[in-house]
């Protein structure tokens, strides 16, 4: 019988329990250091996996951690970071900074798009480059993550890319601070950028910043953005296999996976709104009923102030948040640095909300996007929110408040001072008369003013502000005097303020409404070869595809004539001025205007005020009473650069002229103002107009 060595025995037991207490003790050293560990990580989230219910990977990527508390979770792995509590789940690459998985409760796998790569599942990126050249995307990956903030209510982290001149021509020349904050029984997380730009560095034009995700194909085929505008969106591949239109966003659907979608026009900026309407936007999967939801509780953060038009979501699934971009606006909207001009701004927070609806539920997208209104009001009263820890996000108590009264003065429309009503009254970086719409540094805060004129900006950053308005009904822009100086805590109140609108004498005619848009002029019925069927009711005509064309069909030989009090401006001035197809080729076009004048001063002068709406590459010639005038009597040049027409936007950037006409060009009788528009190297060359006034020489008025 073989005898037992237990000296021997005893030491090994030794040995195993020496090596098993330094284990514990490298866990309980990193677990001092607020780091979570999963002893059998090795990679990234295995995207099939179930919420927090481990299973092997095939790919051997870490395995989901078990757990069922609400307590929240921060796991650091070699090449992953891990947000979570009892809801939501997100992975993080590290150090990158990308957004890789996001898992809700115990639904099956990814809510972004598995079979995307990494970098392309959800991200920050920007398109930058020097000025007056091409510029080049870049999705932001970071070096260097830290632990910012945790504790039993919120984890808060940071992946940052500092830059220096080795870097110079390869990355974005500012330092990147991306953040990421989850907090406890949130159904969702939120996130921010810093950007910082140091003095002495090399200049920079911006030309877009956003957030953006693909989302799972498998679950997301509902596409809602506001009450009216919600569908069931078609697929990529649907994208793929269609027929490419004019421009490459638009596709006409051929052969898509729901037959019901075949025949009509897929384009992404059919779906674009105005910053004052992009609180909350997302996509609703319907098995499991789900929704997932970008909110976004203030705009102060956004270029181009309330009426600025951008993208949404759009078949992908994508889901965007939109900082800056040139769309509807062009390169004015582009931000431009000099070299060695430094730069602070933080984009965000925003909230990406995660959603169910119960199974029995009928109406699973009523539910889901009514809920998400609610947590859009939810966001929007706790702002500026206390949690983010930066100190360049500053709370309540470092803002500052605004208030006062507008009122407008135009004694030939009312012998009083007439109320603001609904006008725009906001915030803005110092100056010109207008200069907000193309601000795209700094920060904007804008409200509405009540029946009676009366406004309050809230939640203002400290720092030195113009205060700009316009007011539907009434054309120009209003700019207050006096520098408005924000501290910390401040409460102004401005009193009375009163803007008086460009005005020289009465009115003779005018035609439209002065409110920056041309919703109000005749948008053709669409051309039902290319429908879109969201956009079946008139007012959301100016949606469809192919809507400019029409102008050539309508007025195949002669151009638009409107006879001021015969001619209704809804139905007879159509929407967008454009060149006329014909053939192979497009010529100019000219509308004309007619009117009857029983009295001429010929000593006086006439104003005509042109209120444009939008200008994309197009010059626009004014002639009185001779249309082969070799000279015009006023030209815009060429301007703007704001695609609105081609991009269903029924308005881009404003513009103001006053023309001088001479009373001695008038004649008494009739008379015919031409209005040319001369571009023509594109179908989208043109204008839509806002507004248009004649006016007489001055009168007395009391």
């Amino acid at each position: 019988m073989k005898k037992t060595n237990y000296s021997s025995m005893l030491q090994s037991i030794t040995a195993v329990l020496s090596i098993l207490l330094l284990s514990i003790t490298s866990v309980e050293s990193l677990l001092a250091k607020n780091i979570q560990v999963n002893v059998a990580a090795s990679g990234g989230l295995d995207t099939t996996l179930r919420h927090r219910k481990a299973r092997p990977s095939s790919r051997g990527d870490a395995t989901a951690i078990d757990g069922s508390n609400s307590k929240l979770q921060l796991l650091v792995q070699e090449r992953h970071v891990v947000l979570e509590n009892s809801i939501v789940r997100v992975n993080l690459s590290n150090p990158e900074g990308l957004i890789t998985a996001i898992q809700y409760k115990d639904i099956d796998g990814n809510l972004l798009d598995h079979g995307s790569a990494e970098d392309s599942r959800g991200y920050w990126d920007v398109v930058w480059g020097e000025p007056r050249k091409n510029g080049t995307m870049d999705k932001l990956r970071t070096t260097t993550f830290k632990v910012i903030v945790q504790n039993e209510n919120q984890i808060e982290v940071s992946f940052t890319r500092i830059w220096d001149t080795s870097l110079k021509g390869k990355v974005m020349p500012v330092n990147v601070d991306k953040r990421y904050i989850m907090l406890k029984d949130s159904s969702g997380f939120y996130t921010y950028a810093i950007f910082d730009r140091l003095k002495g560095w090399p200049e920079l034009s911006i030309g877009e910043a956003r957030i953006a995700f693909k989302l799972s194909e498998e679950k997301f085929h509902h596409m809602t953005i506001t009450d009216a505008r919600q569908r069931e969106m078609p697929t990529y591949q649907d994208r793929q296999k269609g027929q490419p239109l004019a421009y490459p966003e638009a596709v006409l659907l051929t052969d898509p996976v729901n037959p019901a979608q075949k025949g009509e026009v897929d384009d992404k900026y059919q779906y674009s709104t105005e910053n004052k309407d992009t609180g909350v936007h997302g996509w609703i999967s319907v098995n499991p009923p789900i929704g997932l939801w970008m909110i976004a509780a203030s705009n102060e953060f956004r270029a181009g102030g309330p009426n600025k038009q951008d993208l949404t979501s759009h078949t992908g699934p994508i889901s965007l948040a939109m900082f800056i971009s040139s769309h509807y606006s062009g390169e004015d909207l582009a931000p431009k640095f000099e070299n060695g001009e430094p730069w602070n701004k933080v984009f965000g927070p925003v909230f990406v909300y995660v959603n169910s609806a119960p199974e029995a539920k009928k109406d699973v997208f009523t539910t889901l996007w009514e809920d998400a209104k609610v947590q859009l009001a939810k966001e929007i009263k706790s702002w500026p929110y206390s949690f983010p820890a930066s100190d360049d996000f500053p709370a309540s108590d470092q803002r500052g408040t605004v208030t006062g009264s507008l009122l407008v003065r135009d004694r030939y429309v009312n012998k009083r001072d007439i109320a603001g009503k609904s006008a725009y009254v906001g915030l803005a970086p110092p100056g010109d008369v207008g200069s907000w719409q193309r601000e795209c540094k700094g920060y904007q805060f804008w409200t509405t003013a009540n029946a009676d004129g009366s406004f309050s900006i809230q939640n203002v950053r400290a720092g030195e502000y113009n205060l700009f308005a316009w007011v539907p009904g009434f054309i120009g822009d209003f700019k207050h005097s006096t520098m408005i100086k924000i501290s910390p805590g401040s409460k102004q109140n401005l009193g009375k303020l009163v803007y008086e609108p460009p005005r020289a004498g009465p009115t003779v005619w005018e035609i439209g409404f002065p409110d920056r848009s041309a919703a109000e002029f005749r948008v053709p019925e669409p051309n039902k070869k290319f429908m879109n069927k969201l956009y079946a009711n008139r007012e959301d005509w100016f949606r469809q595809y192919g809507t400019w064309e029409r102008y050539s069909e309508m007025y195949p030989t002669r151009d638009l004539v409107y006879t001021v009090g015969v001619s209704q401006y809804q139905r007879d001035w159509f929407y967008a001025h454009v060149p006329r197809k014909l053939g192979n080729k497009s010529v100019p076009t000219t509308w004309s205007i007619v009117f009857e004048i029983k009295k001429i001063l010929p000593s006086g002068t006439y104003k005509l005020r042109l209120a444009l709406a939008s200008a994309t590459y197009a010059e626009l010639q004014v002639r009185v009473n001779d249309q082969k005038a070799a000279k015009p009597l006023f030209t815009t040049g060429r301007i703007g650069k704001d695609n609105a027409i081609a991009r269903h936007g029924i308005h881009g950037l404003y513009w103001l002229y006053t023309v001088d006409v001479p009373g001695i060009l008038l004649r008494p009788g009739q008379n015919t103002i031409f209005l040319t528009q001369t571009r023509t190297s594109s179908a989208f060359y043109g204008f839509m107009y806002d507004y248009i006034r004649l006016e007489g020489p001055p009168s007395n008025v009391a």
